[in-house]
């Protein structure tokens, strides 16, 4: 008789143990996201585990980000840095297509054909 409530006795506290640690693995599963991501860099990856984006601080302190197509060839690139901020947008050659510079000594609009014809745009 005492080797059954001994039994029942560890039946019971498991099967409270058992219930509390779903209670708490239900509550962790159900938090509020993080308000802030903190990382050195952030890469957007495909089906295949390509990196088709990535945002990332450049050893000179610069901050870019940059967009990538299926063959890994870099489209966009976008940079914000002490001196100003450039746009780059390459074309099906993988040539600046449109190009776009905020410096100190001023900004400038670069838009080019694959034909090699260009226009430079200055304020």
């Amino acid at each position: 008789m005492q080797l059954h409530r001994i039994a029942a006795t560890l039946t019971v506290a498991n099967l409270a143990l058992l219930l509390m640690a779903l209670g708490k693995a239900r509550s962790t599963a159900i938090q509020d996201p993080a308000p802030v991501v903190r990382a050195r860099a952030l890469e957007l990856v495909d089906d295949r585990d390509k990196v088709r984006a990535r945002l990332n601080v450049e050893e000179d302190g610069q901050v870019v980000f940059r967009l990538v197509d299926q063959k890994g060839t870099i489209r966009v690139k976008l940079a914000a840095g002490e001196d100003g901020s450039g746009l780059l947008l390459n074309n099906q050659a993988t040539e600046p297509g449109i190009h776009m510079l905020a410096k100190p000594e001023g900004s400038t609009i670069r838009l080019a054909n694959t034909d090699g014809k260009e226009l430079i745009l200055k304020p």
